[in-house]
């Protein structure tokens, strides 16, 4: 009971994070530099409690590139939301997020060894494009709603290198997740202090200066609460790394129904209908690739 207790905390996390962060408001550079802010407290308190050590050299550099690489990816999916909403946009992020975690796992970690093990993979890959491309289905066809759809899945493509690049990173050190943390931190704040300067310079606004992007604060705290939760959920004494991915998934459900609740993300009864079964089959996709 314990185990699946923190195994659901991605859930919440993620689940709310990027309605929370519509809610608060401002641009996507407000939402960046408040969220990466709120995680870099979160993993400095985590950090002392726990007596953790700094990892140096190579292990430190991957750390903050991958930290570097979610914020990228990130900035990007904010900015997707301004076109199509989080309500639209998640199921397509983590639809990507699926099928580039699954195929690097094929091509650099070994999975999915037999020909069996291929087509079941190949199966739900398929399945996770046909849930995402429902959850974007609109009754009424509009050409400036398909514009605004179409441009947010190329941002929502191009992004995913950065989220690549956030779980590929780790991979490649010999720390745990845990003392990965504060360097993925670290890296997500460069990327918003960098951002912000720039789109200071541009649009004479800087983020680091309003209020707005310190309210954001608070949803950060809701994304590192969800990736803390996961490196626990992940462990072997707790779900597994499979069943824990599995679990974390589970975010991409609430994060699409609270968008569509709480932010006005409207939709007809049969869009409704239609994105449920989207985000169903993106699940049931996400536990094939985990358990072939």
């Amino acid at each position: 009971m314990t185990a699946l207790l923190i195994g659901l905390g991605p859930l919440l996390g993620w689940g709310l994070y990027p309605t929370i962060a519509s809610k608060i408001g401002g641009k996507p550079v407000n939402q960046i530099v408040g969220s990466t802010l709120g995680t870099l407290i979160f993993a400095i308190i985590l950090f002392f409690a726990n007596d953790l050590t700094l990892p140096s050299g190579m292990d430190l550099t991957l750390g903050i590139v991958s930290g570097i690489g979610w914020a990228s990816a990130q900035i990007l999916t904010f900015k997707s939301f301004e076109l199509v909403g989080s309500s639209r946009a998640m199921p397509i992020t983590t639809a990507f997020q699926l099928i580039v975690a699954s195929l690097w796992g094929v091509a650099h970690l070994g999975n999915w060894p037999t020909m069996t093990d291929k087509l079941i993979g190949a199966l739900a890959l398929v399945l996770i494009i046909i849930g995402a491309r429902m959850t974007v289905w609109s009754e009424k066809k509009d050409s400036a709603n398909t514009n605004n759809i179409k441009k947010a899945v190329i941002i929502l493509a191009v992004g995913e290198i950065g989220y690549w690049l956030y779980s590929a990173a780790p991979q490649e050190t010999s720390i745990t997740g845990m003392n990965a943390f504060l360097p993925q931190a670290i890296g997500m704040v460069i990327v918003a202090v960098v951002y912000s300067l720039v789109v200071a310079v541009k649009e004479k606004e800087n983020a680091l200066m309003q209020v707005v992007s310190y309210k954001q604060i608070i949803s950060g705290f809701f994304f590192a609460f969800a990736a803390l939760t996961y490196l626990i959920s992940a462990q072997p004494n707790m779900n597994g790394l499979a069943t824990g991915f599995i679990l974390s998934q589970t975010s991409v459900v609430l994060a699409t129904l609270t968008g569509i609740w709480f932010l006005g993300q409207k939709k007809t009864p049969k869009e409704m209908k239609i994105t449920i079964v989207g985000l169903i089959l993106i699940l049931l996709a996400a536990t094939l690739t985990v358990i072939v």
